[in-house]
């Protein structure tokens, strides 16, 4: 997280917290390796897919590795996506170890994948609108026009209290669809913290503005393509032109979304309400700080403005969104507003996180495991309403324990394949857009923790909130988001409105 960042230091107590021991990660490695052996050496009838090829079943076994590895944090998530990358290089790649590269004479090696489709990931056009949304905030946080703007958004809510909580919560939502939801839920809270201060030690008020931080930043990611990584893993294999190809625009999914945000969060807003009534009427806002009045800060108000414009313009402008984020990062580098040192702040580990699952998921579809697995399964005979509810529960219980990213990139490549296995079966229930995108929004729906997000963890550490009070706002959201947010897919999705 960049040095400059409003918050920096309750991020960087976050990433500092306590790890696991060695002897548990050791544990939980072992464990991963085992299954994935027994995978790997597995007689083909084991797996009940005609025609498994050699090459599909290690696919297999590193997808369970990589499963098992991101489920019992073994290690960090990125880590873990890093390794699976060069697995995949050493075992499946058409570059991979000679032995690797031979058949055992009773089963068919079968399609290797393309050494290249695997390095690939790490500069996917995903990854490179990731990296524009970073190098916009670190611009943001250098020039202190981040604290400008949360001044400039907050002032119109007043000093009534509830209508202050109801501003946290819009201002940390508008944030989170364009900076990271943990670099986000920093600045607020570093904002926040004087008013905590202020408020009766025992009136419930404070709970609820600690809360609606993470609420904010959680809900409000779902916004945009870069307010959060499954929102992004979700429109990655929507527009594959090798896949689905449905051509989602940045602006098509702000223009459906943020209307559904909106509404979540107005109902977050009035669930603190009733749950921590404020007792002081009123709230003084002090936030310091202001944008420096240089030319470096005008050359990013104009940049940052003219990104937006084109991000939520790309069906008009014909500028696809992963070009225009490159925009920020030239202008930016080329002007001395980013500088190397800069560069070397970026969330790296999030891109590296990302581009793990890609490459999981492009193994599996370029080695022909996707198309083995909808021929073997009959998913035309499932109901669509079971798996998208069942997928989205799923991923909602998954992501309160585990990154969302990490259930995301599990979860997305094996619906990708389900909904193409069912054809039109999930056209009155919306389509295949209710299906991925329905599982985005569970991902960040997950907050019923403190593990569940850095949001939620950092709001925790304030010593404010209980996590039996967590459980209940986020439970409470979680179910009341998940209906909305179905009810409102399926709708649009069959009266063709998207």
């Amino acid at each position: 997280m960049f040095k400059n960042f409003i918050g920096y230091n309750i991020v960087a107590n976050y990433h500092n917290r306590k790890k696991p021991s060695w002897l548990s990660s050791a544990i939980k490695i072992a464990i991963a390796v085992l299954v994935a052996t027994l995978l790997w050496i597995a007689p083909q009838d084991f797996f009940g897919i005609p025609d498994l090829t050699i090459t599909q079943q290690r696919v297999i076994a590193i997808f369970a590795f990589g499963a098992l590895m991101w489920l019992m944090e073994a290690i960090s998530a990125w880590t873990t996506s890093v390794l699976l990358i060069v697995l995949l290089l050493l075992t499946v790649s058409d570059s991979g170890l000679w032995f690797a590269m031979n058949s055992n004479g009773t089963q068919e090696l079968g399609t290797l994948v393309s050494y290249k489709t695997l390095l690939a990931t790490f500069a996917d056009p995903i990854i490179m609108l990731f990296l524009g949304g970073f190098i916009l905030a670190i611009a943001t946080a250098k020039t202190g026009i981040d604290v400008t703007l949360a001044r400039a958004m907050l002032k119109p809510f007043g000093k009534r209290s509830e209508i202050v909580l109801l501003g946290f919560i819009l201002v940390t939502a508008i944030f989170s669809m364009f900076v990271s939801n943990t670099a986000t839920a920093a600045m607020m809270l570093t904002f926040l913290a004087p008013v905590l201060k202020s408020l009766p030690v025992d009136g419930k008020g404070r709970i609820a503005l600690a809360m609606a931080i993470p609420i904010g930043a959680n809900i409000g990611g779902i916004g945009t393509p870069i307010g959060t990584p499954p929102n992004a893993i979700a429109l990655r294999y929507l527009n594959d032109p090798a896949g689905l190809n449905m051509n989602i625009g940045f602006g098509e999914w702000v223009a459906v979304m943020v209307p559904y945000v909106l509404v979540v969060l107005v109902i977050s807003w009035v669930v603190l309400l009733k749950l921590f009534p404020f007792k002081q009427k009123t709230i003084e806002l002090q936030i310091e700080g202001e944008a420096k009045k240089d030319w470096h800060t005008t050359v990013v108000y104009i940049t940052f403005a003219v990104t937006v414009l084109m991000w939520m313009a790309d069906k008009y402008t014909g500028v696809n969104a992963n070009v225009v984020a490159m925009i920020p990062v030239a202008v930016f580098c080329v002007t001395g507003i980013i500088k190397r040192q800069d560069l070397e702040e970026i969330n790296w580990s999030v891109l590296w996180m990302v581009a793990g699952g890609f490459a999981l998921g492009g193994a599996m579809n370029h080695s022909g495991l996707m198309t083995a697995m909808v021929n073997a399964i009959p998913f035309t005979s499932w109901s669509p309403l079971f798996i998208i509810i069942g997928s989205g529960l799923i991923c909602i219980v998954l992501s309160t324990f585990i990154s969302n990213t990490a259930t995301a990139t599990l979860l997305v490549p094996i619906l990708a394949a389900v909904s193409a296995g069912m054809g039109n079966a999930l056209d009155p229930v919306g389509g295949v857009r209710t299906l991925l995108v329905g599982l985005a929004i569970s991902a960040s729906l997950a907050m019923a923790l403190p593990i569940s997000t850095p949001p939620n963890a950092m709001a925790h550490g304030t010593g404010l909130i209980q996590q039996s009070q967590m459980i209940k706002v986020g439970v409470i959201m979680g179910v009341v988001g998940m209906a909305i947010g179905y009810l409102y897919l399926i709708a649009i999705g069959t009266l063709n409105i998207w």
